[in-house]
């Protein structure tokens, strides 16, 4: 399939690209800003996705470049990218996030739908409202949160309305290779330092999932032909409590990483959060999809090339 797909430079778009080449698809990826504007991780991971796609630089979804694109007959948009500056702040915009995320969203439905294009995926968020299970209600989490349910809604009914056949792939908390320093890397980059990193919110139960589990579902389901009107899966990985997950990403590396990986757990007393929001969907791979002892031993390769070797 040809296979239009926003948000490229993100640690799981990376991903999801990689999965649908490997699946036979014809990639053109959309991105933002200039190629000379990206840098260090994100530019890794731009360099990555030129192998196995077609990239169109300054283009935004629902900009004029973007609707004109459409006219190169695709199958299947993936509006995978989103406004994140400031992602976990109460003040993120949430006004201009929606605004971004959903330019020109009827427009771009027709000129989809005049050119042929056969369903639109639309990437969410296990943090958005009303997503998931978990502790009631199921508000958004954030700002941020918020902002995706706004888009969805909006996506919702335009496609409706239009008739054109739109999906949600909702993310929980994946992890990986290239991934931004976040809660593993802070784990590795602890215990490079001599130093037991403490689990500050261990009683959070959370759905983190290795991202190249993830991206090969993405792609399955995305080239798949089973599709309704309106479809929604949400992955699910390891549901556990942060602690939990902290000391099972600890035993993986310790196997394979020359480093004493020991976890503190805190005593939590913050729960500004929602205390579990998981995703709900079980999907099996076969087993020459994914394998997970491959997917931890890529990890531990991933951080003992990019921190280690810093030590």
């Amino acid at each position: 399939m040809k296979i239009l797909i926003t948000g490229g430079s993100s640690f799981t778009g990376y991903w999801f690209i990689k999965a649908l080449k490997e699946k036979g698809h014809s990639i053109t990826a959309t991105f933002r800003g200039i190629q000379d504007q990206y840098a260090g991780l994100r530019k890794d991971r731009c360099n990555e996705v030129a192998k196995w796609a077609e990239i169109v630089w300054e283009c935004s979804f629902g900009d004029e470049k973007f609707i004109k694109l459409l006219e190169n007959k695709y199958d299947i948009i993936c509006h995978h990218g989103a406004f994140v500056e400031n992602y976990r702040s109460p003040d993120f915009d949430i006004a201009g996030a929606f605004a971004a995320n959903s330019k020109a969203c009827r427009t771009v439905i027709e000129k989809a739908k005049e050119q042929g294009v056969k369903r639109i995926i639309l990437t969410g968020s296990v943090f958005e409202a009303n997503e998931g299970a978990g502790s009631e209600p199921l508000v958004a989490f954030s700002p941020y949160g918020l902002s995706k349910t706004i888009t969805w809604e909006t996506f919702r009914h335009w496609c409706w309305k239009l008739n054109m056949p739109l999906g949600k792939f909702v993310i929980p908390n994946p992890f990986g290779p290239y991934e931004e320093p976040r809660f593993c890397n802070y784990l590795i980059s602890s215990w490079i330092k001599g130093e037991i990193p403490e689990i500050k919110t261990p009683d959070y139960i959370r759905d983190n999932i290795h991202v190249t589990q993830l991206a090969i579902i993405y792609a399955n389901w995305v080239g798949g032909n089973n599709f309704s009107a309106i479809e929604k899966i949400g992955p699910s990985g390891y549901i556990e409590s942060q602690g939990t997950f902290a000391k099972r990403f600890a035993a993986e590396m310790q196997q394979r990483l020359p480093l004493t990986c020991a976890v503190k757990e805190g005593k939590q007393t913050t729960f500004d959060e929602p205390v579990f929001r998981v995703n709900t969907t079980n999907v099996l791979l076969a087993d020459n999809e994914w394998d997970e002892k491959t997917a931890w031993d890529e990890i531990a390769r991933y951080y003992k090339k990019t921190l280690l070797t810093k030590k």
